[in-house]
Order: structure tokens, then C-alpha cells, then sequence
């Protein structure tokens, strides 16, 4: 498979896809060393099943794993960490990894038990967990999605899921974009499997998702992101990391010269209804007016957004007459109204790190009854 090659298939049985298309990008070419070892990393950013529109399908997983041990790898392993605020042993049980793991003898790393250590990559000292450092291939299955907070998260975004914790807090108090460009320069994916199954196009953490059953798979991380921007209609300006990573030197968003290659060609008609549902069902909410963010984590913004679209829904967010400040960099500060433990010396705070989505919800409803 070449750096500018897309492969895009169609269906609903989604581990014979999952081979299907690994086959036809001659993903074992890529790799010269079979005894080398292999890593698997999927998006298990919470304890939610795939059909929530979060999480990687197992089934796409368990293809790849198929289709490595059938082409003579062994050293196989899987690794992830979740998002702040919840804990990856409990993900593993609910997307049905445990079971993945048991049923091919594939061992699970949970990166948030992992030791990590500091790499410069490209200018910025960023902590990487021990174990991503120890692979020799990296086959990334991201979830596309939307974000909260960057619009979109696939390929160079999932990243994430190999740093600790206390580096992810990092990485927000950043401003998310430039530190997760320059993590792409300090990891290398070697090949991306795009599970575009079912992604909720507005929240990383689902709810509302949105059939495609596609899958896609990439050997450059950076087109392959430029070609999720597309798809879900954004610019690559309107996702900075993608054009910062692309200027570090970690891939190529020319997605003019990208070549397409389809195994669904009869199903024409399934593609067109795909590229209709992405114009129609996309409902970023519009929150700037509403927000007052600072350093936030996603685990916190993500439960405030559906929050807030629960209230926009009913009528209530018009009545709403004070900003909601959230995010690390309201810590030790005062002010009216707040959301996560970072908030707490507000004088209307709803506590919790993060806080649920429905702990804010009932909070900011009781908030607007009384104003």
C-alpha cells in the first residue's frame, strides 16, 4: 500500500470486511519482520459498546487479528488507555475487549498502569508511555467522530490513548492542536484501519450515532485525516493539528493526488445515501455563546455538550442569562457559575472531575429554574 492510496468498503459484516480490505491493501507486505512486534491500538476513550457511536467495534479488531496470525505474526498485542476521568479496565469489559483478548490470547496493555518517559519530539518534551515505545508496528483503529473541542478526531488524535494521564491534562492546558501534531512526530503509525461504522459526528464520547458502516484504511495518518475533514465537511483549517502535523513532517493532507480505491464499486447507491447522511445528520451545537473555556478536558466539555444540547432542545438554554466557565485554568479562582471540580470556589459550581452528564444537566436545569 502506498502513502496516497485510500481503500474504502461497504457491508455489515464487519470482521470479514475487516480482512477483506486488509487484504486487498496488502497490509502483510507492509510488514517485513513477521516475529516483529505487533500493536493494535483501538479508541476505547470510555466504557460505552461500539453502537454508542464512541469506540472501536471489536469485530474490526478481532479481523485484524485474524488476518496477522493468518500471514504468519504472532507477537500481537493490544493497548489503550481511556480519557481522563474514566478508567480503562472498565472500558475493556463493556466494548467487549476482555473477551477479544481470552478468545485469541492476545494480551491487553491498559497504558493507564504503564510507566512512561519524557522524548523530545520535534521541540516539545512530551511523556509516552514504555510499552507504545516498545512496538515495531503500530496498526491505529480510530473511530471518526466528531469532537467537542477540535470538530473531528480519527487518526493523529487517537494518539492520545498512549500517554498518561498527567500528560493528557498536558496536552489541554495546551491547547490540544500543536501538542497532539507534535506527539504524531514522537509515535509512528505504520497503518491506520478507520472504523467509520457508526461515529457520532458531534461527541467523542457518542450517543447520537450515525450509521455509515464503512470502513477505511491509510498508510499515512495525516491524509488520512485530511480526508476525514472532508467527509465531515470541515477545511483543514478548521482542524489546525492536521496542517501542523503535515508541516512537521508526519505525512501529506495533498488529498488531490490521493488514490481511490473502492470494493463496494456495485454499491454505488449505499456510498451516495453515506455522503447524504454526513450533510443532513451533522448538528455541531453551538456553544461559544453559552461557554467560557479554559484548559478544559474532554471527558469534562464532552458531558457539558450534550448537556447543553439536552437543555437547547427543550427550551431552556434561551433563559440561560450567565456564561458557564470550565477548565483547568479556573482553578483557585472565584467567580457566578461553573462546571467541574476546577470551578470549585465558584459560587455555583457543579463538583465531580469530571462531572457526569446528567450531574450537569440537573444542575444547570435547577440553575435556571431559580435565576
Amino acid at each position: 500500500m502506498n502513502k496516497n492510496d485510500v481503500w474504502m468498503i461497504y457491508g455489515t459484516e464487519y470482521k470479514e470486511m475487516t480482512k477483506r480490505i486488509l487484504e486487498a491493501s496488502d497490509l502483510s507486505e507492509m510488514i517485513a519482520d513477521k516475529d516483529c512486534r505487533i500493536g493494535i491500538k483501538p479508541n476505547l476513550v470510555s466504557p460505552s459498546e461500539a453502537s454508542y457511536g464512541a469506540t472501536t467495534h471489536p469485530e474490526v479488531v478481532a479481523g485484524i487479528i485474524e488476518y496477522l496470525r493468518e500471514h504468519g505474526c504472532t507477537q500481537i498485542v493490544m493497548l489503550e488507555s481511556s480519557w481522563v476521568g474514566d478508567k480503562t479496565s472498565d472500558a475493556l469489559l463493556v466494548c467487549g475487549y476482555d473477551r477479544l483478548s481470552e478468545q485469541y490470547g492476545v494480551e491487553f496493555l491498559d497504558l493507564q498502569k504503564d510507566g512512561s518517559r519524557i522524548y523530545d519530539c520535534a521541540g516539545m518534551d512530551i511523556n509516552i508511555c514504555d510499552e507504545a515505545k516498545k512496538l515495531d508496528f503500530l496498526i491505529n483503529v480510530p473511530v471518526l467522530k466528531g469532537h467537542c473541542q477540535t470538530k473531528m478526531t480519527c487518526a493523529l488524535k487517537n494518539m492520545k490513548g498512549l500517554i498518561p494521564n498527567k500528560e493528557k491534562r498536558h496536552f489541554h492546558s495546551m491547547g490540544l492542536h500543536k501538542p497532539i501534531a507534535h506527539l504524531n512526530t514522537g509515535v509512528h503509525q505504520d497503518f491506520i484501519v478507520v472504523d467509520n461504522i457508526c461515529g457520532d459526528l458531534d461527541f467523542e464520547d457518542g450517543g447520537h450515532p450515525v450509521q455509515m458502516d464503512r470502513i477505511m484504511t491509510f498508510a499515512d495518518p495525516v491524509l488520512c485525516d485530511a480526508f476525514a475533514c472532508r467527509m465531515l465537511h470541515y477545511t483543514k483549517k478548521d482542524v489546525p493539528y492536521v496542517e501542523l502535523a503535515e508541516k512537521l513532517g508526519v505525512g501529506s493532507a495533498d488529498i488531490a493526488h490521493a488514490k481511490m480505491h473502492n470494493l463496494n464499486e456495485q454499491d454505488r447507491a449505499v456510498r451516495k445515501n453515506a455522503r447524504e447522511i454526513l450533510r443532513s445528520e451533522r448538528k455541531i451545537v453551538a456553544v461559544k455563546d453559552t461557554v467560557q473555556e479554559v484548559e478544559s478536558c474532554s471527558a469534562c466539555y464532552g458531558s457539558l455538550i450534550p448537556a447543553l444540547d439536552r437543555l437547547k432542545e427543550e427550551g431552556l438554554l434561551d433563559h440561560l442569562t450567565d456564561k458557564i466557565s470550565i477548565g483547568q485554568g479556573y482553578r483557585g479562582k472565584s467567580g457566578k457559575l461553573g462546571v467541574g471540580s476546577c470551578t470549585r470556589e465558584f459560587t455555583f459550581s457543579c463538583k465531580g472531575c469530571p462531572p457526569t452528564e446528567e450531574e450537569i444537566y440537573n444542575f444547570l436545569k435547577g440553575y435556571i429554574a431559580e435565576a
